[in-house]
């Protein structure tokens, strides 16, 4: 079965900043944040301080997976002229998003370029409370000013992909109301919401109201990390399947599309755990399973 991991990064270097301050590599894949606190997002084998694109090409190329979207993530620092590289040195296996902090000054300046020098299609914000923009910015409204004129000028490009990551349900950042406007304002723009909203073990209940909000012709969610998200649990993932299963039966199936959130999440997971245990699963059968692992992201990114 073809598969594209709709939701993959690659980094040259950490330049993260987020809720704890600025991240620095110490070596082995192992970072500190500037609180002290300390994690892995590099799994053994694939970097020290780094995980490049050929790292990632290696694992796709021993997974089968055939081509990848290069999304941008505050846990890693903005990676956008890394990311058009790789995409452009390697087209057939990537496609880049990029990103910017809406608080820019020259937020519109940078845009600009993305645009028109770097012939941006796919534009990626991390707004969370957890990992994005509203853990070191005041909580502000996604279609609200400052993102609003940002999206706004997105919505011109022809074929763009707008990816948000809004967070798991208890966060101030999760507004799936504002989605949800952003979907009916701006029918002809394809949004991907990240990480099927990032719900917790506990969350079945709230996912299960915010979910409706989504259900949207130009709307699709991944699936990245959930294994993550509701964690510790084992393999194969039951409360995942159940946030899965309650997805297809409110959004559909066309509307689901696979992805890992690498590499961060091969620190406690096997890259092949993270599809094996929805293809090994009665949740969809092997027409669906095509649709989820492929035809989605090539409708959602315009791969075809």
């Amino acid at each position: 079965m073809k598969k594209i991991d709709a939701h993959a990064h690659i980094f040259e270097r950490i330049a993260s900043f987020g809720k704890c301050g600025e991240l620095r590599p110490i070596g082995n894949g192992v970072c500190r944040w500037a609180n002290g606190d300390e994690m892995a997002i590099i799994p053994k084998g694939y970097g020290d301080k780094e995980f490049m694109a050929e790292s990632l090409l290696k694992i796709m190329d021993e997974e089968d997976v055939e081509k990848a979207i290069l999304l941008q993530g505050s846990l890693y620092g903005f990676q956008n002229e890394y990311a058009v590289e790789t995409a452009e040195k390697y087209p057939e296996r990537f496609k880049a998003a990029v990103t910017l902090d809406p608080f820019c000054k020259e937020a519109e300046s940078i845009l600009n370029h993305f645009i028109n020098d770097l012939h941006a299609k796919v534009f990626k914000f991390e707004v969370s409370v957890g990992g994005g923009m509203m853990g070191y910015h005041k909580n502000f409204i996604i279609d609200g000013e400052p993102m609003g004129k940002i999206i706004e000028r997105i919505s011109k490009v022809e074929k763009a992909t707008l990816v948000l990551d809004i967070g798991s349900p208890y966060m101030e950042s999760c507004q799936v109301e504002a989605v949800d406007r952003l979907a009916k304002k701006y029918p002809d723009l394809n949004i991907v919401v990240c990480h099927l909203l990032a719900p917790r073990k506990e969350d079945g209940e709230v996912l299960k109201k915010a979910l409706p909000y989504l259900k949207h012709k130009n709307v699709w969610v991944d699936l990245s990390a959930l294994p993550w998200n509701v964690s510790p649990e084992a393999y194969p993932y039951p409360t995942a399947l159940k946030f899965i299963s309650l997805a297809k039966d409110i959004l559909g199936t066309e509307k689901i599309i696979w992805g890992t959130d690498s590499p961060c999440v091969m620190t406690k997971f096997r890259y092949a755990d993270l599809y094996n245990f929805i293809i090994e699963s009665d949740v969809f059968t092997e027409e669906e399973l095509e649709m989820v692992f492929y035809q989605n992201a090539v409708e959602a990114y315009y791969l075809g």
